[in-house]
């Protein structure tokens, strides 16, 4: 039997580390620990190391293509491919960060959204039969779709949207913030908010080619929320710890074989959120 290979990006520490710390005890497979830079990497798998885990270490930028397609050709080489994707790697500005709003917005949904879409994009290929791939998103990206024009939340909530006109919506935003003009586009004023909009709606659109085109495969691909969790990214007056934050994507990750929801959906605490 092949070996079960389980990846998750940027989890060096925070949430992604929880992840790793979590499959680690629960997979019954390899786990790797993914991360931008190298030294951080092998010093995260060390800690683990020593709580008696044994993660493996592969470096992954995800705003680097090559980075990508040489991991994608790493784990197509070595096992044939993967069996859960966990995109967890992802950026926020502090709320008193002097970046200017679109300087925010065009880093924030480089990475958040146009970057976790290329991992999508190289890595859905080589996801096996029975995969699971979750995209860690947030109740933010919720909260700013609330606060879009309602011809906005028509199209991120409509079944026929596809993947093209979604990456043109991401840009219209990022352009209209460059003139100052996006709160008169329909827009909120949240770069992050709406880089995890636009993650969420992602996750929908290729969770239903996902059924049309590989149908047999059984793969299921959701979005999260792990909640507010203590991290350098959300603070430290969090109420939940990483640990407790990694609860919900690694249910998803670990949805037993056989299941067939949930699929396509928003999850937070274990349950399917209206979206």
């Amino acid at each position: 039997m092949s070996t079960k290979v389980a990846v998750v990006t940027g989890s060096n520490k925070g949430i992604g580390l929880a992840i790793v710390r979590a499959l680690c005890k629960q997979y019954q497979g390899v786990v790797y620990l993914m991360s931008r830079d190298e030294g951080r990497g092998q010093e995260a798998v060390a800690a683990l190391g020593s709580e008696g885990l044994k993660p493996m270490f592969h470096q992954l930028d995800i705003n680097d293509l090559s980075s990508i397609t040489t991991a994608v050709a790493y784990f197509k080489d070595k096992y044939g491919g993967v069996d859960v994707l966990v995109n967890n790697a992802g950026i926020a500005f502090k709320g008193a960060d002097p970046a200017p709003f679109d300087v925010q917005a065009e880093v924030t949904l480089r990475t958040n959204f146009f970057a976790t879409r290329d991992m999508l994009t190289h890595f859905l290929p080589i996801v096996k039969a029975g995969g699971r791939v979750v995209n860690v998103s947030s109740f933010v990206g919720y909260r700013a779709l609330t606060q879009c024009s309602p011809a906005l939340q028509k199209r991120f909530r409509s079944e026929d949207i596809t993947e093209d006109e979604l990456v043109g919506l991401m840009q219209q935003f990022v352009d209209a913030t460059k003139k100052n003009e996006h709160k008169q586009g329909g827009w909120p004023e949240t770069a992050y908010g709406v880089s995890k909009t636009g993650l969420t709606t992602l996750t929908m659109i290729l969770a239903r080619r996902l059924s049309k085109e590989r149908q047999s495969d059984k793969i299921l691909l959701n979005a999260c929320c792990p909640g507010w969790v203590r991290t350098d990214m959300a603070g430290d007056k969090a109420p939940k710890s990483p640990d407790e934050g990694a609860i919900t994507p690694v249910y998803l990750a670990l949805l037993p074989p056989g299941a067939t929801d949930p699929h396509g959906k928003f999850v937070s605490d274990k349950e399917v959120q209206a979206w």
